[in-house]
């Protein structure tokens, strides 16, 4: 258009343009607009050719400051992106030295609980060994306090069947001497010729032989019952009159804390259901049970007497009775009874009431033992100062 003589058309698309670039911050474009419109200028008027050349070199200026903010920019997004990834690699490599602390953590704590462990171990084993070594120490020791047990039960029985024993062998020593006076007088008669009063003696001779035979007889059965108790037991069951054994081992129980203590004395007191007969029993077994069972209750009513009360008579019973299916035996005595408070320990081992010494704290352990082997019951019923009552059940024929 300048070209073709239409300078006032020139400057007005100019102007327009000038002003959209500005408005839109082309810079660039808005430099060289300056610069156009003031070389239209520069022959017809000097002042607005001047002024568009300023312009030219403002905008020249802003596009420049654009040009080096646009530089900063870029600088700073290089900046921030340099130091995120910094950022990135410190974080990197903290994550890695966690996770080998942890890893060597892990480790090390393995290795302790490893060490824990084959301590632990080691310390079981050595205790396994020293409860083994203990437990056969404790086998060993009650095997002998079970022995001293039975010896000193067989020591007061054969002190009874000692003092037992003497009565028949006194009848058969007294009948004896008597039958030998009685011969010398038959010869006697039968030299005078007196047949009829030589029967008479030979007739005495004969009840006396008897009693000899029969006092013997008792001395056997006396010396065979001491026998059964001392060997061991068989464990065979055989039909045994339980009232009789009971007789027996009481009174053997009796004279056997006599011959020990001459100046003991006690009411002894039986009853005895005549209706039980044989039951299937190892004799040997439950004559120990008797026999301990007894020897308590005397050593009860003994203890009782030394206390001094007046007018206390020791008093001990034994009694046997027939209920459906079911043989009771109960031995009773009027001592100073059991205090609750140990009522429930008496049949554990080794735990007694009597001094150290007098008793090892078996006995009834094994009596509950012994019972219980039968699929029998024992039981205990106690009144502290008035007296205890042992009762054994066992199953009938």
């Amino acid at each position: 258009m300048l070209e073709a003589g239409q300078k006032d058309s020139s400057l007005v698309y100019a102007e327009k343009a000038l002003q959209y670039a500005t408005e839109n911050r082309l810079f660039n474009y808005s430099k060289d607009i300056s610069t156009f419109i003031s070389a239209i200028y520069a022959k017809t008027d000097k002042g607005k050719a001047l002024q568009y050349a300023l312009n030219a070199l403002q905008y020249a200026d802003s596009l420049m400051s654009l040009n080096t903010m646009s530089t900063y920019s870029d600088f700073l997004d290089f900046d921030e992106s340099q130091r995120k990834y910094e950022i990135e690699l410190l974080k990197q490599e903290y994550e890695t030295k966690n996770k080998l602390i942890l890893m060597w953590g892990g480790i090390a704590l393995l290795l302790f609980g490893m060490f824990f462990l084959f301590r632990n171990a080691r310390l079981k084993h050595n205790a396994k060994l020293k409860v083994e070594e203990a437990f056969e120490q404790l086998k060993s020791t009650q095997s002998q306090l079970i022995q001293s047990e039975k010896m000193a039960s067989l020591g007061e029985l054969t002190a009874g069947i000692a003092h037992e024993i003497q009565n028949p062998l006194n009848f058969m020593n007294n009948f004896s001497e008597v039958n030998k006076e009685l011969l010398e007088e038959m010869k006697e008669e039968l030299d005078n010729g007196n047949t009829p009063e030589a029967k008479t003696i030979a007739d005495d001779v004969i009840n006396n032989e008897e009693k000899i035979s029969h006092h013997g007889k008792r001395a056997d059965a006396i010396v065979k019952g001491m026998l059964q108790h001392s060997r061991s037991s068989s464990g065979v069951k055989e039909p045994t009159d339980i009232n009789a054994l009971c007789d027996e081992y009481l009174r053997l129980s009796y004279h056997g804390l006599r011959a020990k203590e001459k100046s003991f004395n006690a009411t002894i007191n039986t009853d005895f259901d005549n209706s039980i007969g044989s039951i299937k029993i190892v004799p040997q077994d439950i004559g120990r049970v008797l026999l301990n069972l007894i020897n308590n209750a005397f050593y009860a009513v003994t203890e009782k007497k030394k206390s001094g009360r007046d007018a206390y008579e020791p008093t001990v019973s034994i009694l046997t009775k027939k209920i459906k299916n079911t043989i009771e035996i109960s031995v009773k005595d009027n001592g100073n009874g059991i205090p609750e408070s140990v009522k429930e320990k008496i049949f554990q081992p080794f735990f007694t009431t009597k001094p150290t010494g007098q008793g090892t704290g078996l006995g009834l352990s094994l009596s509950y033992d012994i019972v219980k082997a039968h699929g029998g019951e024992i039981k205990v019923e106690s009144i502290n100062g008035i007296g205890t009552t042992f009762i054994i059940q066992l199953p009938g024929a």
